[in-house]
């Protein structure tokens, strides 16, 4: 195996420094894949192509400058892994489904965002499983099966204070394959989507970091929407430090100067009256940890967030089934879905005067959420009240459990990075278009924290 860090940042130097190839790389990332025990990381693999994207990688010229002095894309040389809803050319695009992965077939194009990581270099590795239609936060899926995390590792590979991987939890999801690439490493990154937090429940449960771009970044040509008022792109990746150079495809042209953050608000303990104490436990280490770097804390009591899954949860509903109307008398559409056909059906049943007054009830959470950014500069909570779901057990109030934490980011549209933690994992949120400093102080939060390390594999 090769002994560099299993990290963006080292195996990027050592690919600047000759000391591997794209295509050793690659190789690599082959070999790890699918190690969970549903043997499902991916829904679409093949490896020759693979080798082929490694190669094209190989060939760009080198330059001067860039952030490894090469001249090439951060990305440049990495294996990445991409979640099943983008197209990519000559592969089907499943959502998740095999009613779409029927329907689709073979994508001719590429996607706007897998256009941005083959134009960075970036070598793709295959495409992830997820929950049915992104529509769903555990990872389960009785189509293709329920995605459950890799074995633990050798002692060699795993660094002191990194959450053990769990072969008897689930990922969570709906970027399901998404995180279980970055942990298995077949993946440096791989792209996710957030909608409800479909990136920061994974990220926690898995001991991940994740980074959930401002509503509105980037393209959604070619990719599959879930609901477009909440659906996001994103990365989940192992260390935190690499953050800030996993901001480049979702950056626009001309980015908002960067403020400097000097305070940050956190939520009483009172809204986490739900919580499991090792996760309570990592959120007041957190706030330590941040006071340490100099930031102003502030608790809040945000009582009115009690009404957001009350906004999010019809929206979302409404839009999904407004994408999938067409589909929905179909027999085969989500036979094994209940629960999800159940939600597409409720949503296609809300009036137009009842999403009209959703509608402007979320407009009015924006304005506050809004305030609370303006006079606290940044907000943190757990990314979910738990640290593990069980693989095979009933999940069936996970869903609403988890939408409370996670909703009021999704309804504000605001660039969120998931923390990792001993257990669980925090979300630190800004406000919109405030992605690139985020990701500048997630790092920073790395480099003092004792799960930053890379892991050799």
């Amino acid at each position: 195996m090769l002994d560099v860090p299993w990290t963006l940042r080292a195996l990027r130097q050592a690919l600047a420094n000759g000391t591997v190839t794209p295509a050793e790389l690659a190789e690599a990332a082959l070999s790890r894949a699918n190690r969970n025990a549903g043997r499902n990381t991916f829904l679409w693999q093949d490896p020759q192509w693979t080798r082929a994207e490694a190669a094209r990688a190989q060939v760009m010229p080198r330059g001067e400058g860039g952030p490894f002095g090469d001249g090439r894309a951060a990305l440049w040389g990495v294996p990445v892994a991409v979640k099943d809803c983008f197209d990519l050319a000559g592969s089907p695009t499943t959502c998740g489904t095999h009613f779409y992965r029927d329907l689709n077939g073979t994508a001719a194009r590429d996607s706007w965002l897998v256009e941005q990581l083959r134009a960075a270099g970036a070598v793709i590795v295959g495409k992830t499983h997820l929950h049915a239609l992104a529509y769903g936060i555990t990872g389960e899926n009785p189509e293709y099966g329920d995605c459950v995390q890799p074995g633990v590792p050798s002692d060699r590979s795993m660094s002191p204070g990194r959450k053990p991987r769990d072969a008897g939890a689930l990922t969570g999801g709906s970027s399901s394959g998404s995180s279980a690439s970055a942990q298995e490493g077949s993946a440096i990154a791989a792209i996710g989507t957030d909608t409800g937090g479909s990136i920061r429940v994974p990220a926690a449960l898995c001991g991940l970091a994740g980074y959930r771009a401002t509503l509105g970044r980037g393209d959604w040509r070619g990719g599959a929407h879930l609901a477009a008022s909440f659906d996001t792109m994103g990365w989940l990746f192992r260390d935190l430090r690499d953050a800030p150079l996993l901001a480049a495809p979702f950056t626009p042209a001309q980015s908002l100067a960067p403020p400097r953050f000097t305070r940050f608000a956190f939520v009483a303990e009172s809204f986490l009256h739900d919580c499991e104490p090792e996760v309570v436990e990592s959120f007041r280490s957190t706030i330590g940890a941040m006071r340490a770097l100099g930031l102003e804390a502030q608790p809040i009591d945000p009582g009115w967030w009690a009404e957001a899954l009350t906004i999010f949860a019809p929206l979302q509903a409404s839009e999904a089934a407004t994408l999938h109307a067409a589909h929905m008398s179909d027999a085969n559409f989500l036979q094994q879905e209940p629960s999800i056909r159940d939600r597409l059906k409720w949503g296609a049943s809300l009036t137009l005067g009842e999403i009209a007054d959703l509608r402007r009830r979320h407009v009015d959470f924006i304005e506050r959420m809004d305030d609370l950014f303006a006079a606290h500069q940044l907000i943190l909570l757990p990314c979910a009240p738990v640290a593990r779901l069980a693989a095979g057990a009933d999940h069936s109030q996970t869903r609403s459990r988890l939408l409370r934490y996670t909703a009021p980011f999704s309804l504000a549209g605001v660039p969120t990075v998931a923390i990792p933690c001993a257990h669980g994992g925090m979300q630190l949120a800004a406000a919109r278009q405030q992605d690139e400093p985020l990701l500048a102080l997630a790092a920073h939060i790395g480099e003092e924290s004792p799960i930053a390390d890379g892991r050799m594999l």
